[in-house]
């Protein structure tokens, strides 16, 4: 498995990971959850942000891994 393609599946399993937490966080009964699955949602959309960045740069660098 390639770089690229370790990327690109490394992002999609966090966007689903960062969806079930956006599902955790209105279905959560305690605002402590609320706020955790909350704040853990944000967090993983900068870190998909900064994923997305990186796999922009690698396909512009390396466009074998472009697809």
């Amino acid at each position: 498995m390639t770089v690229g393609s370790q990327l690109k599946q490394t992002i999609v399993s966090l966007k689903g990971i960062q969806g079930t937490a956006k599902i955790y966080a209105t279905q959560a009964q305690h605002e402590e959850a609320r706020q955790a699955f909350s704040q853990a949602s944000d967090k993983l959309e900068q870190i998909l942000s900064d994923l997305e960045g990186r796999l922009q740069t690698l396909e512009f660098e390396e466009p074998q891994y472009k697809g």
